[in-house]
């Protein structure tokens, strides 16, 4: 289970750049929850991932995972529990070795690793099954360097590698944005299979509202640092396309009254 409470992230603090990139935010996810994370750029929805994944220290507030508080731990610490997937294709991988190589790695996550000559016959048996069920034909490529395969067979496999140990939390940071439509609809169709046969308690951040109606059993709605709107259960069933969009329009709206008033009060100070 996550559950974070009051968190709070600045920029740039004390200039005129500064950036309150997330503002008092509380959030309760329960275990083998999939959770859809809308919201425009700036929102901050990546910034909340970023959080959670401990790329940076928060200024304010907790996150417990599990029943542990890893608010103030490294993002090396945290990589036991975290499984992560990026928007690029090419992050997340070494290149530069083989799927075998990459796969081993993600196999050891956390854990204490050794050097040895090459991977014993019973794990590469292991990986190649888990391979061959991405129906990708890669099973065949098991001493081909990650970085000569294509976006999306490279993403199918660092989406294999975030969930190999099955983490207690997934994050997804919109992991099928850089693929062409055909991919990312295949990823996309990976991704529902594997957090449902294990049952990953999952964060997706998407600007696809297709994808936020279509995947998970939550939608969460973030604007200007803050959680906007939250639907689950059978509100979330009934969500469409054009409801999120209604939504959307309602904040920017929003946006513009509160704009036009702070025009108003500076002109009475004139």
């Amino acid at each position: 289970m996550l559950e974070i409470s009051n968190l709070y992230k600045s920029f740039n603090t004390g200039t005129i750049n500064e950036v309150n990139a997330l503002q008092d935010v509380s959030l309760s996810v329960g275990d083998g929850s999939f959770v859809c994370v809308l919201g425009t750029n700036g929102s901050g929805k990546s910034t909340l991932l970023n959080a959670i994944a401990g790329t940076f220290i928060s200024d304010a507030g907790t996150i417990i995972l599990n029943g542990r508080n890893i608010t103030r731990l490294p993002e090396h610490k945290r990589a036991c529990q975290i499984g992560r997937v990026f928007q690029n294709p090419f992050s997340g991988t070494a290149p530069g070795m083989s799927i075998s190589e990459n796969l081993a790695l993600a196999a050891k996550r956390g854990k204490k690793r050794g050097l040895g000559w090459g991977l014993p016959v019973s794990v590469v048996r292991d990986l190649k099954s888990r391979v061959k069920a991405l129906n990708m034909g890669l099973e065949e490529r098991m001493n081909t360097q990650i970085g000569k395969l294509s976006g999306g067979q490279r993403q199918a496999l660092t989406l294999l590698m975030a969930s190999w140990l099955k983490p207690d939390l997934l994050l997804l940071d919109e992991h099928t944005a850089a693929l062409d439509p055909t991919t990312a609809g295949k990823v996309i169709e990976m991704t529902k299979q594997i957090v449902t046969d294990y049952k990953l308690t999952t964060l997706m951040v998407t600007h696809s509202m297709q994808q936020a109606v279509n995947l998970g059993n939550r939608i969460i709605m973030m604007h200007q640092g803050k959680i906007k709107y939250d639907f689950s259960g059978e509100e979330k069933n009934k969500m469409k396309v054009p409801d999120l969009l209604s939504l959307f329009d309602e904040l920017r709206r929003k946006d513009q009254i509160d704009a036009g008033e702070a025009l108003l009060l500076s002109a009475k100070h004139v």
